[in-house]
């Protein structure tokens, strides 16, 4: 919880200073970009969070890999982070980058599951469900894949969920079908 509290000072900072300088949209590319990095090799991380791995060894590992890949600001936060020892906060701050960044810009982020790919047509329909529901101009629909819903969808959109699987329905008939009002019970 700490470590989340710190994460998001270090966010809004970096915000802060990526907006004065007018690299909003390159730094959080970076960041996107590093947190995937982060999701794929859980090494890096591994390597962030040991406290037997020393600083500098950490410092160089990720100047190897950032240094002149990325916005001049992004490094600088990386570099400022390894000098203070809080490089296990790295992966935090970049996945709150990205969500500190929507908050600014005014993006909604919405969830959508379905049994198959969705198509052009019911992803324009689906943002145009999620831009009513969240009030916001932009939407990030976040998209996945599950045959196990057996047809139909589940919209996450905030705090709102919106079941319309074939699965979820299936359920419900079952509870229905469970309690039998003819049959008393005992």
């Amino acid at each position: 919880m700490a470590d989340a509290r710190v994460a998001s000072r270090y966010v809004k900072s970096l915000l802060g200073l990526a907006v004065e300088r007018g690299v909003l949209e390159e730094v959080n590319e970076d960041m996107r970009m590093f947190a995937r990095v982060c999701a794929s090799n859980r090494d890096l991380v591994n390597m962030l969070r040991s406290p037997i791995i020393r600083h500098e060894k950490k410092k160089a590992v990720l100047e190897k890999l950032f240094k002149g890949k990325v916005n001049p600001l992004t490094f600088d936060i990386i570099d400022i982070l390894t000098r203070k020892n809080r490089e296990p906060l790295l992966p935090a701050i970049a996945k709150e980058f990205h969500v500190e960044y929507n908050i600014y810009k005014g993006i909604g982020k919405a969830t959508v599951t379905t049994t198959v790919p969705m198509d052009a047509a019911l992803r324009a329909e689906i943002e145009a469900v999620v831009k009513q529901l969240s009030n916001k101009s932009k939407i990030e629909l976040v998209e996945n894949v599950d045959p196990g819903l057996l047809g139909g969808f589940v919209l996450n959109v905030d705090d709102r969920q919106i079941d319309a699987s074939i699965k979820s329905k299936l359920k419900h008939l079952k509870l229905q079908f469970s309690h039998n009002p003819f049959v008393k019970e005992f």
